[in-house]
């Protein structure tokens, strides 16, 4: 049995489907049609809920976390302990919610269809913003389309309902909340079973290790932002998962003097201060990767773990030297995260195998660590080519040089005859230029509908070079803002 609070009402589940979407739960078994399917891929926001967890701070403040989510990307098993709010919560005794309003009064709505998508994107940055400014605003709503085109008046009603709030219901009942979650806290393992369907919620690493080796043909459902594109759109059946989210150990951040370690199953989001602070451009990365109901919902270690080769953050981590801790039982094993990949959606994962945390060396003076991302649009898309460099200069000398990129090859690499030629040489143009004619050995990429092989290998050789003049003359840096 799985429980959790849909608004205030607590909800008790044991033989649902485990394939269903909270989209299909909300829509289909209690009767909530605002949350509207629009791409059933997360690409669109217009099914846009909002999840409230528990937390507690460093100094033992307990409040209710908001993020906003993809409804048409989220099983239902991922909903325990928590709360569930869909558009149809915010109204409170016969008044529109502020985030409701300011979207009337600003003339927001237009047709329709997108409107429950962006309210919701709303209240989740009313309730984690205080006076947001536009780029927080923005980032808030690039998730969410509008097919009429209508952003000025939802950015205004962004400034309306964000900038003034006022105290809601929420609010008001923010104890009372706390108290329900508190109550249905998970205390064991958690399951639905339709039958013939299953999905096991484990709340400890050693849980997670038994059932994996019980059920090791099971999928491992963490965010779920890729594995649910499975369901949604190729309308797979997927008969046992295991769901990693409630496993705390799996979602600790912890700081060493020579490193980070990053459990597996921590959100992008939560990723985005550590990693940011320590090295720039990977905080600047992420605030591109997908969107943030995506970063709010998608994990460092699902990431790594589904082995694309477009994946925005294993050419940063291989170029940092990051490596992984795999779990089988009792057993643990340390990976450099390049020996991982092995071939297009082959790793180095043994049966049973799994990914408990990601260690990330902590940035140090001598190194110029950089990353970019070149896709068609800024905010919300896959790369075409992803690249990463660091390297260690000193007195003017390459003394260290790890370059890697995603886009160019079957799995995410490094360029090894590029490195080799870096390698003990001056940092200057001419070393750069050879350099760059080594990239051409190191790769040879595909065309598809993103890009060209001629058009990547370009794009990878002029981001190398891109990286020179950044750091020759850092007054003109850009970071990873490259976009075609």
């Amino acid at each position: 049995m799985i429980q959790f609070l849909l608004n205030q009402e607590l909800r008790s589940e044991h033989a649902l489907d485990p394939n269903l979407t909270v989209l299909n739960y909300l829509r289909e078994h209690v009767g909530k049609s605002g949350t509207k399917e629009g791409c059933a891929s997360g690409d669109c926001g217009a099914c846009t809920v909002v999840v409230g967890e528990l937390q507690t701070d460093d100094d033992g403040r307990e409040h209710i976390r908001y993020r906003s989510l993809n409804s048409c990307l989220t099983f239902v098993s991922s909903l325990h302990g928590k709360q569930l709010i869909s558009v149809e919560d915010l109204k409170h005794k016969g008044e529109l919610h502020s985030v409701q309003k300011a979207m009337v009064e600003c003339h927001g709505s237009q047709c329709g269809f997108c409107t429950p998508g962006f309210v919701m994107s709303l209240f989740a940055l009313q309730k984690n913003s205080d006076a947001p400014d536009q780029a927080k605003a923005h980032e808030a709503l690039a998730g969410n389309l509008c097919r009429c085109t209508g952003y000025r008046p939802i950015l205004a009603a962004a400034e309306q309902s964000c900038c003034a709030k006022q105290p809601d219901q929420f609010d008001a009942r923010e104890a009372e909340t706390i108290a329900r979650l508190k109550a249905i806290a998970p205390t064991s393992i958690g399951e639905l079973n339709s039958g013939d369907k299953r999905c096991l919620v484990p709340l400890t690493v050693a849980d997670l290790a038994d059932l994996y080796d019980a059920y090791p043909q099971a999928r491992l459902l963490a965010g779920g932002t890729d594995l649910a594109l499975e369901v949604t759109q190729f309308h797979r059946t997927l008969p046992v998962m295991i769901y990693v989210g409630n496993v705390a150990e799996m979602k600790r951040i912890e700081h060493f003097e020579d490193r980070i370690e990053i459990g597996a199953a921590t959100a992008l989001s939560d990723c985005y201060e550590a990693l940011n602070a320590e090295y720039p451009d990977f905080g600047e990365l992420l605030h591109r990767f997908a969107s943030l109901q995506i970063r709010n919902q998608g994990t460092l270690g699902g990431n790594i773990g589904n082995a694309s080769p477009i994946g925005d953050s294993p050419p940063l981590l291989i170029a940092l030297g990051a490596q992984i801790v795999l779990c089988k039982g009792e057993t643990r094993r340390t990976l450099a995260l390049e020996d991982y990949f092995i071939d297009y959606r082959v790793t180095a994962r043994q049966e049973s195998e799994f990914i408990e945390k990601i260690i990330v060396p902590r940035a140090t003076a001598e190194q110029r660590f950089r990353a970019y991302k070149v896709s068609k649009r800024l905010d919300d898309d896959i790369s075409a080519v992803c690249a990463a460099f660091n390297l260690r200069i000193e007195n003017g000398v390459i003394t260290d040089a790890r370059v890697a990129f995603g886009g160019m090859a079957a799995i995410p690499k490094r360029a090894a005859h590029c490195e080799a030629v870096l390698l003990g040489q001056p940092f200057n143009n001419a070393v750069i230029e050879r350099a760059c004619t080594a990239l051409g050995e190191d790769f040879t990429p595909l065309s598809d509908f993103r890009a060209s092989k001629e058009y990547r290998l370009l794009s990878a050789q002029n981001l190398l070079r891109k990286y020179f003049i950044e750091l020759q003359t850092p007054h003109i840096e850009t970071r990873v803002t490259a976009y075609v």
